[in-house]
């Protein structure tokens, strides 16, 4: 909900979806404290696409879900069965999501966005980093590491198939951490292909100040 360029960061995200005629409905999750300023958000935002907003119930950091856990309680209360495109609400990015989805629609498999930063500096002990094929075909992640093998910083921008919906409950019924989206990356990649969808354009992790401040400085979409 905070404001960049005049308006909150979900707006910047939701604008973009206007660009993609399958998506049928919005699920904003959050937790307890939270549900109510999404709700009023909610009610008073006009658009094509409805919105609803969905509480997690969680109370603190010592039972919150996770990304992925958040995932997976959203797909179960609201019965998902289709593919779905998840996106990290502190996430502002200047790529063209429709070209985002065509790179899934050619691909027909699973999709994460990174981003390719100028070095391996630029994501050592930020960001998960990707490793790929000639065919953009993910072969390795690793979360914040401290010696990157490559500078494609992972983004909490993904397509999943249908099928890789349901592969959603599998990870987290085996016991997998349910924190970071990209373990579940990591082991989606182990055993089904996923394709990243590298772009260059500007791209801003809201996750201090310093990057607010930066991307109410710089960010143009």
């Amino acid at each position: 909900m905070l404001e960049v360029k005049g308006k909150p960061i979900i707006e910047h995200i939701i604008s973009t979806f206007s660009a993609i005629a399958e998506i049928d409905v919005v699920y904003v999750v959050t937790n307890e404290k939270f549900t109510p300023d999404f709700e009023e958000w909610a009610a008073a935002h006009k658009g094509r696409i409805p919105i609803k907003v969905i509480n997690d119930m969680t109370t603190s950091n010592d039972d919150r879900k996770g990304a992925v856990g958040d995932m997976q309680y959203a797909i179960a209360e609201e019965k998902i069965d289709d593919a779905l495109l998840v996106i990290a609400g502190d996430n502002l990015f200047e790529y063209k999501l429709a070209d985002f989805y065509d790179f899934y629609k050619k691909k027909g498999s699973s999709v994460v966005a990174a981003k390719e930063m100028p070095g391996k500096d630029d994501v050592k002990e930020k960001f998960g980093v990707v490793e790929i094929d000639g065919s953009e075909r993910v072969t390795g992640f690793e979360e914040k590491p401290l010696d990157p093998k490559t500078a494609l910083a992972a983004t909490a921008c993904y397509i999943f198939t249908k099928d890789d919906v349901r592969e959603i409950g599998k990870y987290i019924e085996g016991g997998n951490k349910p924190d970071n989206a990209g373990d579940f990356i990591k082991w989606l990649s182990g055993h089904k292909p996923v394709f990243a969808f590298v772009f260059r354009e500007k791209w801003y992790d809201i996750g201090s100040f310093e990057s607010l401040g930066k991307a109410r400085e710089e960010f143009n979409g």
